[in-house]
Formats: C-alpha cells, sequence, structure tokens
C-alpha cells in the first residue's frame, strides 16, 4: 500500500469513527496493511537500495525475537534470559500490566513529579513479577497538563490526568534479576503527540541508517486493573544498551555532558563528567578518554580538528546521526544549544569504547521530533541553523514564537569539525533518501503500526476523557505522513535550511 492508499484508509477510519467509536476497530484495521507484508517489504527495501542500514542490530532482533517466541509466554525460565528482541519484536503489541498496593499509588499521585520509587509487581503473559520498583518518570514537557500546579516551568502538584510516564526496575532488590535480558522498563505516554508514532518511528529511522539508538515499541499498559492506553515502550539506555550495541560494551556512558564547554574551552572540572556517567559510576572509572577528546579537539583548531574527530569517531555513524536528526527535525536534540546559564544541547548519550578507543552519541528523548519540519509549530524547539550554518557570530540569540535564547551549534569544535565533512553528509542523505527515508518503506511501517495500535487506541478512547480520539489519532498520522513528504521534498542538500 503507498502513501495515498494509507491516506485513504485512514479517511475511512476517520469517517467511520465520527459515526461510530466503538465499531470502527474490527472493520477498519483489517484494511491496512499487515506487519507481515511489512517485514517482506523492508527486507526488499534493504537487498535494493544503498542504504546504511544495520543490518547488524536489525538481523540480531529478529532472530531472538524468533528464538524467544516459542518459549517467551512469560515462564520463569526465560525471564533472566537475553531475550530482549521479543520485548522490542516490532511486529507484536504486548501488554504489560502493574500492580500496587492502594497506598503505593496514592503515594506516587500526590507528586508524580518526585519520581518516588514504591514497590509493586510486573505481570506479562500470564507470569507476574513480585517486588519491582515502580515510578512516574519525565522532564518538563512530560508533566505538562498532568500536575495540579499550573506552572509548568517548575513542574509539581498531584496526578490530574490518565496516563503518565512510568519506569519499572525489575532488580529492585535482586541486582542479577532481568526481564527478558532487561533491568528496566520505560512506558513513554506520547501525550503530546496525538500520533502516537514520533518516538517508535524516530529510534527506527535512526537504528537502520547504522546509528546507535534504544528500540522502541507500542505496549498497551493496565494499572491496578485499569487500562490505561497505548504507551511508547522504550529502551534503556543503560550498561545493557552498551553491550547489546557495542563490541566491548563495558565503557564509560555519559548523559548529557559535552566534552567541551560551551565557549569551546576544555572542561577542568572532573566532577561534571563524573556526575554524568550511567555506568561504572560506582567503580571509579578513568574518564580520560573523553577528556583527551575534547583537549584534543580544542589543540587542533579548526583546520585540524576533523583529522582528530575522523580518528576518535566512527564518521558515517555521526553524519548518519545528523543526517536524521536533522531530517526529522529533532530540535529538541544536540543541534539545539539552549542558553541559560550558559549554552549547552541536551538529550543525547556519549559512549567510550575503551577498546577501540572511540566515541559515539546515543540519540534520546525524540517526543519533540517531527514537529518543525513544515512550519516551527513546536516554540520551545526551533532551530535557526542550516546544517553548519553560524548565526550571529556565535553570541546568543532569540529566535522562535518564544524568542528562547539560543547558540549556533556549528559554533562547538565538534559540531564545526563534522560540518567539514559536506560530501560525507551529502552521500548519506541520499542514502537516507533512497532508502529508510523513502516514501514506500516508511509508509509501510506506519501502516503495520496503525494497525497494531488501533484497536488499542480505540479501547481507550472508549473509557477515558482525556485519552487521544479516534478522530485526533487518524488525523495526527495524516499530518505526519504530509510532513514526511515535505521533509522529502526539502531535504536535498546539505546546505538546504530547515525552512528551505
Amino acid at each position: 500500500m503507498h502513501l495515498s492508499s494509507l491516506r485513504t484508509v485512514l479517511g475511512v477510519f476517520l469517517l467511520t469513527a465520527c459515526s461510530s467509536t466503538a465499531s470502527i476497530a474490527p472493520s477498519t484495521t483489517t484494511t491496512v496493511v499487515s506487519t507481515h507484508v511489512t517485514a517482506e517489504t523492508t527486507t526488499t527495501a534493504t537487498e535494493t537500495t544503498t542504504t546504511v542500514v544495520s543490518t547488524h542490530v536489525t538481523a540480531e532482533t529478529t532472530t531472538t525475537a524468533t528464538e524467544t517466541t516459542t518459549t517467551a509466554g512469560g515462564n520463569v525460565s526465560v525471564l533472566a534470559a537475553d531475550g530482549s528482541g521479543y520485548i522490542f519484536d516490532q511486529e507484536r503489541l504486548h501488554t504489560f500490566e502493574l500492580t500496587l498496593s492502594d497506598e503505593a499509588l496514592a503515594q506516587i499521585d500526590r507528586n508524580p513529579s518526585a519520581e518516588e520509587w514504591v514497590l509493586g509487581s510486573l505481570t506479562f503473559e500470564g507470569e507476574t513479577i513480585d517486588r519491582v520498583g515502580i515510578r512516574y518518570k519525565g522532564s518538563i514537557g512530560a508533566w505538562v497538563g498532568c500536575l495540579s500546579d499550573p506552572d509548568w516551568s517548575d513542574p509539581s502538584g498531584h496526578k490530574v490526568c490518565t496516563k503518565l510516564s512510568m519506569k519499572v526496575k525489575v532488580n529492585w532488590d535482586d541486582s542479577n534479576r532481568e526481564f527478558y535480558g532487561l533491568r528496566r522498563l520505560q512506558f513513554h505516554t506520547m501525550n503530546l503527540d496525538p500520533s502516537q508514532m514520533h518516538e517508535r518511528l524516530g529510534y527506527w529511522l535512526f537504528r537502520e541508517m547504522g546509528v546507535p539508538a534504544p528500540r522502541s515499541v507500542h505496549a498497551r499498559l493496565i494499572v491496578n486493573g485499569t487500562y490505561l492506553g497505548v504507551f511508547a515502550l522504550t529502551e534503556q539506555v543503560d550498561g545493557r544498551f552498551t553491550r547489546h550495541n557495542f563490541d566491548d560494551g563495558t565503557g564509560n556512558l555519559y548523559k548529557e555532558v559535552w566534552p567541551l564547554n560551551w565557549d569551546g574551552e576544555t572542561i577542568t572540572n572532573d566532577f561534571e563528567f563524573v556526575e554524568a556517567l550511567k555506568t561504572n559510576e560506582d567503580e571509579n572509572p578513568s574518564i580520560e578518554l573523553i577528556k583527551n577528546f575534547g583537549s584534543e579537539v580544542k589543540a587542533a583548531g579548526l583546520g585540524e580538528a576533523a583529522e582528530v574527530v575522523d580518528r576518535w569517531m566512527d564518521i558515517d555513524e555521526v553524519l548518519a546521526w545528523a543526517v536524521v536528526d536533522r531530517t526529522i527535525r529533532n530540535d529538541d536534540g544536540p543541534f539545539h544549544w539552549y542558553c541559560f546559564d550558559g549554552c549547552r544541547p541536551h538529550n543525547y548519550y556519549w559512549y567510550e569504547d575503551p577498546t577501540a578507543g572511540t566515541l559515539h552519541l546515543i540519540p534520546w528523548d525524540l517526543d519533540n521530533a517531527f514537529q518543525n519540519i513544515v512550519k516551527d509549530s513546536n516554540p520551545v524547539t526551533p532551530v535557526a541553523d542550516a546544517w553548519g550554518e553560524i548565526t550571529a557570530d556565535c553570541l546568543p540569540f532569540g529566535y522562535g514564537d518564544w524568542g528562547l535564547m539560543q547558540r549556533s551549534a556549528a559554533c562547538d569544535p565538534l559540531f564545526a569539525a563534522w560540518a567539514m565533512f559536506d560530501d560525507d553528509y551529502g552521500r548519506l542523505l541520499n542514502e537516507f533518501l533512497a532508502g529508510p527515508f523513502a516514501e514506500e518503506l516508511v509508509t509501510a511501517q506506519i501502516e503495520a503500526w496503525a494497525t497494531q495500535i488501533a484497536d488499542a487506541t480505540t479501547e481507550a478512547a472508549d473509557i477515558h476523557d482525556d485519552a487521544v480520539s479516534v478522530r485526533k489519532w487518524a488525523g495526527a498520522v495524516k499530518e505526519l505522513l504530509a510532513a514526511l513528504d515535505h521533509a522529502r521534498s526539502i531535504a536535498r542538500s546539505p546546505l538546504d535550511g530547515p525552512d528551505a
């Protein structure tokens, strides 16, 4: 099914929803292309295009899912197995049930932004795992409209909406306990994304371009017997993730610490790196690798920085990251240098491979991606610059409807060095447009996922007044498809600006 066909299906779906919400799911979801067809389409695209698809990760995930399906009925024997491929199987919509005492639920509902852990249990496919930690999670955007205090800039107050993002700690009181090879589960609400596609699609596109990125699928979530709705189940970026994605996964993982200060100087305070560690933090690790990387980039100057970066990083990997990031307008990611107390990017991880001596950039938090493709619809996030472009002579400047201060990413020596690889960037952009981002392939994925979640979306809308309506969901999916069309039409040159 091509894009026009999907739009027709969604139109029929929407019209049916207007007359009878309760009856639409059985009559419409069977019309959309099946996930089996999607798998065949994906294989065909991979075989016939010259993309930089991460066949290692995709193949590994598919194989794992196949291997574990026969034993994945919730049996205790597989709980500690490396069966994460089954949990993140793109062709399945899993249901997870969390159970807490009434007291524990009331406790976390009183102040969700405190992110306080309480004890509960996890039930999956008939098997219950007792003594897991459960808490709400989120940054500022995750709490908007869901807490009693109306001040969104300082989230506080009790829970006032049905869905809040949640985290489950499987190894609550047993550090070695795993659930299908995982120790943490993260359920993201997608409350600000009525299409319910941004997060899953964004991570899928990164992975298809060979960028180490979390796996993400849709999931149904039930809490204390009440079905809450469809969530994005997104892989935790932790030591399990690094061991799954890198030849040597034992190195340091950092969250949101840049190798250089915003003024391009090396960071002399080791505490900044130590505080950002997400692995090895209790083992007095060496942080010399990332410090030495920053020092060499600084010492090289602009003329030789590209050679330094080429030695320390996989250039195709980091440029593929940049291609996807900019094409989907992930304007709340590393390309957006927010300026409040200094200027810095956010929503990313760094990983150090200790054997290869290389550094890798990992994307995170894609809920705001895709919003600014057609216009700067998110007033907080818009990025003004084209690839490698500098505005205001590297001084902070206001941009977007809210005039929030930002600084050109290319003012950073690392971004400036990456921007020198224009030819490689253009090559990878063309491969992205011909491969994972091609209309036939990406539309087939969205068709399959829409089929997957249609019934579950309808069910939530029938139960909860604040759930996304079927009308709004179908309309948002159509808008996303139109935005992807526009992104393909303007993403033809590394020098094209975001609003070209």
